[in-house]
């Protein structure tokens, strides 16, 4: 009972704060030290909750609502998948640390200073800082829309790529800003 306790807590204070979903490329999160944000836990509510240590999966089931600062991620169920590895130095310890997260059901990703990403599911890769939205995927600015059959997003590199699938094109709906006018 005891290992379960800590993996408990290295999963809500170590390992989750790593997922920053899209979320991490926020004005707010490049501004502040990396060290701040990896320190902020990122809370995670479901109706069920199961940890697989031998796959190395822990699922969260019904209802999943993760909040952390700048974002909050609605799903109907989440599987972190993660990796063990024996952490030098120490006898029997071990770091761990995620290789994706996959959100599905009614996925819904809302960030503090705006912005919606809705689909059925979206996986976070880890290593790539990838996220890829499938299943009537959109992302959502202000009024501005983009939609299409899948959406990457490539968040340490700041760009996004919509495919279309060979009968729906990609769609982007862009409103132009109000300029704002110099006085002489």
């Amino acid at each position: 009972m005891t290992s379960l306790k800590i993996f408990f807590s290295v999963l809500l204070f170590v390992i989750l704060p790593g997922f920053i979903f899209p979320l991490h490329c926020s004005a707010e999160a490049k501004e502040s030290s990396s060290s701040d944000v990896s320190t902020k836990p990122i809370v995670i509510l479901s109706k069920t909750l199961e940890v697989d240590n031998e796959k190395k999966i822990v699922t969260f089931t019904g209802e999943v609502n993760a909040k952390k600062d700048d974002f909050v991620v609605d799903c109907q169920k989440m599987l972190v998948y993660y990796r063990t590895s024996p952490d030098k130095g120490k006898k029997e310890a071990f770091a761990q640390g995620i290789d994706r997260i996959v959100a599905s059901g009614q996925v819904r990703v809302t960030r503090k200073e705006g912005g919606l990403a809705t689909a059925d599911k979206a996986v976070y890769y880890q290593d790539d800082d990838k996220l890829v939205l499938t299943g009537n995927p959109s992302v959502q600015q202000g009024k501005d829309l983009v939609k299409g059959e899948r959406i990457i997003i490539f968040l340490r590199e700041n760009r996004s790529i919509v495919e279309s699938s060979g009968k729906e094109r990609a769609q982007a709906i862009i409103f132009p800003r109000a300029r704002k006018r110099e006085t002489p």
